[in-house]
């Protein structure tokens, strides 16, 4: 298939990575091998001059929108939802920390014994300073995802893109494990995300990436090496943007 895409190292980029990402084959709750993985791709990232910024979902954890479901008051699930999220950026900076990469989790949520409330000053020195900052408890408001949240944060902390990780190595026409002929994008534009519905992020996030012009990469985290290849524009991943759209 031929593949549109524009190739670009990035600088500044923040991984978005869903909670169930650092469950492993387990389904739930946080591996540690897994942890130490992720954390190793992201140390060879910071090693080539990436600075990375990472937001964790919380959903090996607790789903607000499950526990919504389930009887919950939605504001209530979301936020102990948030606090998931909190659990897992800690695993995470444990684990980047046991490899010398110093790492800060930021909460959107105030809890200072633990983490530092999230300032965007602060972030932005943290970041100058070499240190991989990692933002908890999403946009601590209930009713918004952690997409949105990466999504956010990318925008006001001037990323050059979003970096998704998932189960698959881009974004398919339809399920892959469903559909092993599936249709694979190499580049796809926002309003195709979105006029489709792909679920690549929730439509609040792309739209936010449209706004603020950064391009979103979806790829695997469960492939060697992934992460590093694609922030230097390498690898299998698709690209969201405004241009490169295949046909």
């Amino acid at each position: 298939m031929t593949d549109s895409r524009t190739h670009k190292a990035y600088h500044r980029v923040l991984l978005k990575i869903s909670g169930e990402a650092l469950a492993g084959a387990a389904g739930g709750g946080i591996d540690a091998t897994t942890c130490g993985r992720i954390a190793a791709d992201i140390r060879t990232a910071c090693a080539a001059g990436v600075q990375v910024l990472v937001v964790i979902g919380g959903g090996n954890i607790f789903r607000g929108i499950s526990g919504a479901a389930r009887g919950l008051d939605r504001t209530t699930a979301d936020h102990m939802g948030m606090l998931a999220t909190v659990i897992n950026a800690l695993a995470m900076q444990a684990a980047l920390e046991k490899l010398h990469v110093q790492t800060r989790v930021m909460s959107a949520i105030r809890m200072e014994t633990i983490c530092e409330p999230y300032i965007r000053r602060r972030a932005m020195r943290h970041i100058e300073k070499g240190r991989v900052v990692i933002f908890a408890a999403g946009t601590g408001n209930p009713f918004f995802t952690t997409d949105t949240a990466a999504a956010l944060r990318a925008s006001e902390l001037g990323c050059d893109a979003i970096i998704k990780a998932t189960k698959v190595d881009g974004v398919y026409a339809e399920d892959p494990a469903a559909n092993p002929a599936a249709r694979r994008y190499g580049a796809l534009s926002w309003e195709r995300v979105l006029s489709e519905n792909l679920r690549v992020m929730d439509a609040a996030a792309v739209v936010l990436s449209r706004e603020s012009a950064i391009p979103i990469l979806v790829f695997d985290i469960n492939a060697p090496n992934a992460f590093p290849e694609v922030v230097k524009g390498e690898g299998r991943y698709t690209i969201i943007s405004a241009s490169g759209e295949e046909n």
